[in-house]
């Protein structure tokens, strides 16, 4: 079947379908009909609007949401800065906030898990660009935990759309839409603004983020596939509508804006949304489930054939941020070198590795839990243990991937490294260049006999036409 086999079980329900218009009421009568305001709405619910986009942005592009909650989610103390020392995602280069803006080719060995931190405190910007302030661009995350957060505690960001992609443990999702249970080989998307706490389902936890700043993530145009294929709609699952009823504890409400920590108090739960209906709410996806696309006769194709989600620029066919998976799949291309050819891009690679042995990378130094990053214009390609299997290997259908799961984000932006990222992660491999693409050894060889051609390109043959001798008589 295709879909993953997950250690934890399912526990939740959903409904599905991808940019689908979806309602969801936990007690029945919740949902006013026909007018999203009415003057009483239903059990004295308030009624708030959740808007992931401009008021006017066209049909195709708005993303709004309606919901029906216990108390607004203005009734809080004003927010104080917090943590501003320590806590900084934003990948704008500003005095002190070093970023590095590097060619060389960088790998990460598996980072770290850090046991005393909750999901906030355990996230790491790694590279970026852009500003979450004027909402353009990118940040790339590692996150690392071992502790869920305070269960009177909610977090949200300002700054952007997370794309979580887990590696390592369970996570349980609580948002203000409903529940969420996000397994590694699973993704998760959680708009920008909607408030959420995450709970360890299964020990720590570890995995990837990549936080888009502008616009949000959507299916890519599929052109000559057709209408069916890579990631297919009905295959995002969304929550139902699950809530909480106290408004007699304190609760911690975070919110990371403009990459900095801030923090409000609030004497209700933000969990008590009671309905909700709209196409502005968080969403998960099984992996698994992605249709392949591939070669049936020769060339390796260009790997945006892989795409799960895109966030297109200005510039129809440019991505300010792929997603882009790797996954067990069937090799059958004829005279072919199969894995990814060598080449310089003028787009950003970020790859992970959730689990398994991306079949690009055979050498060892790729590692589940790690990373790399081959920058604007950066040649990659094959190591050199990769190169000479793939070079000399019989060309039978086979597949490759199994049990393994690789994954990209790629964006037009050039990308800085933190100091995070190149220093204090400890994690940079310095032999990532002499490991991989060093030991690559030369295999040109000059044919025996080689004729000597002039600079019209005509043979040095006494009477042939084209030959230097008989000018002006050919021309």
């Amino acid at each position: 079947m295709p879909v993953s086999t997950f250690n934890e079980p399912e526990k939740y329900v959903y409904q599905n379908g991808f940019n689908s218009y979806h309602e969801s009421e936990a007690i029945e009568g919740a949902l006013p009909l026909a007018a999203n305001s009415p003057q009483q709405p239903p059990y004295g619910l308030y009624a708030e609007k959740l808007s992931g986009t401009a008021f006017t942005a066209p049909r195709h592009e708005n993303q709004q949401s309606w919901l029906y909650r216990i108390l607004p989610a203005s009734a809080h103390s004003p927010f104080e800065a917090r943590e501003h020392a320590t806590f900084n995602t934003n990948p704008e280069n500003r005095p002190g906030q070093a970023i590095h803006q590097i060619p060389n080719q960088l790998r990460w060995d598996p980072f770290d898990i850090d046991e005393s931190v909750d999901w906030v405190h355990g996230l790491h910007l790694i590279a970026g660009a852009g500003d979450p302030t004027m909402k353009t661009g990118i940040g790339m995350y590692i996150y690392a935990a071992g502790r869920s957060m305070d269960p009177h505690q909610a977090f949200y960001s300002a700054d952007g759309d997370f794309l979580i992609v887990p590696q390592h443990g369970v996570l349980d999702i609580q948002t203000e839409l409903g529940r969420l249970l996000v397994r590694p080989n699973e993704i998760c998307v959680i708009p920008r603004g909607i408030r959420y706490r995450v709970n360890l389902a299964s020990g720590p936890i570890r995995g990837y983020i990549l936080e888009l700043y502008q616009g949000h993530f959507q299916l890519p145009e599929l052109g000559p596939i057709g209408s069916n294929c890579l990631a297919n709609a009905r295959d995002f699952q969304a929550p139902v509508a699950y809530f909480d009823e106290d408004t007699d504890t304190e609760w911690s409400l975070l919110s990371k804006f403009a990459g900095h920590l801030f923090e409000a108090k609030q004497n209700h739960t933000p969990f008590d949304v009671v309905a909700w209906h709209g196409l502005y709410y968080p969403y998960k996806y099984d992996l698994g489930r992605f249709n392949t696309i591939g070669s049936i006769s020769f060339d390796h194709p260009d790997p945006s054939i892989f795409t799960v989600l895109t966030a297109q620029s200005e510039h129809p066919g440019t991505a300010v941020a792929d997603f882009v998976i790797f996954p067990p799949r069937w090799l059958v291309a004829e005279d072919t070198f199969r894995p990814p050819w060598y080449h310089r891009n003028t787009m950003s690679e970020f790859m992970g590795l959730i689990h398994g042995q991306y079949d690009a990378k055979t050498g060892g130094g790729f590692q589940a839990a790690g990373a790399s990053l081959h920058n604007v214009m950066s040649a990659h390609g094959p190591d050199a243990t990769t190169h000479e299997k793939a070079s000399g290997a019989t060309l039978q259908p086979m597949k490759v991937g199994e049990g393994s799961m690789a994954f990209m984000f790629e964006s037009c932006l050039m990308v800085g490294v933190t100091d995070w990222g190149i220093k204090k992660c400890a994690k940079v491999q310095e032999d990532y260049n002499e490991e991989s693409w060093i030991p690559l050894k030369p295999h040109f060889k000059r044919p025996e006999a080689v004729a000597e051609h002039r600079q019209n390109g005509a043979k040095d043959v006494p009477g042939e036409i084209g030959d230097l001798k008989q000018v002006p008589h050919w021309t």
